[in-house]
């Protein structure tokens, strides 16, 4: 039996990791769209990658636990990395909360259950959940510990709340690092470790369709005010994700790494700060 990365969500982000941290382990690539699997397939098969490919629809947990199931079949699940996701210009509010929230709660609690020992998982979250005002000890502790099936039936999740889809993407964003941070308890039991990463701008097509979307001129603004003046890059992103999956970031679990070119610190303390731009 050989070791298996499985790789849910097969964009940029997804491939710049799995790159770096597959060599000599099988690849399972999922993802909604199975054309997007055939392209990363063909481009790691062209390296050298032993790669296999299927569909999941995250906020199905049928569906991921079909997921699961193939991934066993293939050898030990040694690694997890979750980039799926839709953004606040793709998706309505429910959505939104369906896939990126419930989907990831499903994603770590399945994986979570059968991931070897050794094994480590990575969830893509986002820059917006540092941006989201402080929420209170009780709602904190509900976004990380609510039973998964009744998650979206929290009163602070309920339509009359999350209208907007921004705000919906920056609670899910901040509920997956919360959730990560509950779950590492669990997966330790496994002797195991997941962590987050909460990317800035990352040129992808899911960034540019946010960058020549409704909100474009904010995000270009953001760029332009941050201290280090640039968008990332899938491969800076993959660089983090190797260290925390490798064997120096083995003290390292149920953490959330913000890397978005001082965005956040500019928001809160420097020129992209709301008090600065009524």
């Amino acid at each position: 039996m050989k070791d298996v990365n499985v790789v849910i969500g097969a964009g940029s982000i997804g491939q710049a990791i799995a790159r770096r941290v597959s060599a000599g382990k099988r690849v399972l690539f999922a993802d909604l769209n199975q054309q997007n699997v055939d392209a990363a397939a063909k481009v790691f098969s062209d390296a050298g990658f032993e790669v296999y490919t299927t569909v999941v629809n995250v906020s199905s947990r049928e569906s991921v636990q079909a997921l699961v199931e193939k991934a066993q079949s293939l050898g030990n699940v040694m690694g997890v990395i979750h980039a799926a996701g839709v953004s606040p210009s793709q998706a309505s509010p429910e959505t939104i909360l369906a896939v990126d929230l419930y989907g990831t709660a499903v994603v770590l609690e399945e994986f979570g259950n059968i991931i070897a020992k050794g094994g480590t998982g990575i969830v893509i979250a986002s820059q917006s959940g540092h941006r989201l005002p402080s929420l209170s000890v009780e709602q904190n502790a509900a976004l990380a510990t609510t039973p998964t099936e009744v998650l979206l039936k929290l009163p602070m999740l309920q339509p009359d709340l999350v209208t907007d889809p921004l705000y919906a993407y920056q609670i899910s964003k901040r509920g997956n690092a919360l959730r990560v941070m509950a779950e590492a308890v669990k997966w330790g039991k496994r002797g195991a470790r997941v962590n987050t990463i909460s990317p800035g701008i990352i040129f992808t097509p899911l960034a540019n369709d946010e960058l020549s979307g409704p909100r474009g001129a904010g995000y270009r603004t953001m760029l332009e005010k941050s201290p280090v003046g640039r968008g990332g890059t899938p491969d800076e992103v993959g660089a983090l994700a190797a260290l925390l999956m490798g064997p120096e970031g083995t003290f390292i679990t149920g953490s959330d790494f913000l890397m978005d070119g001082g965005v956040t610190a500019s928001y809160w303390y420097g020129d992209l700060a709301p008090t600065k731009n009524p």
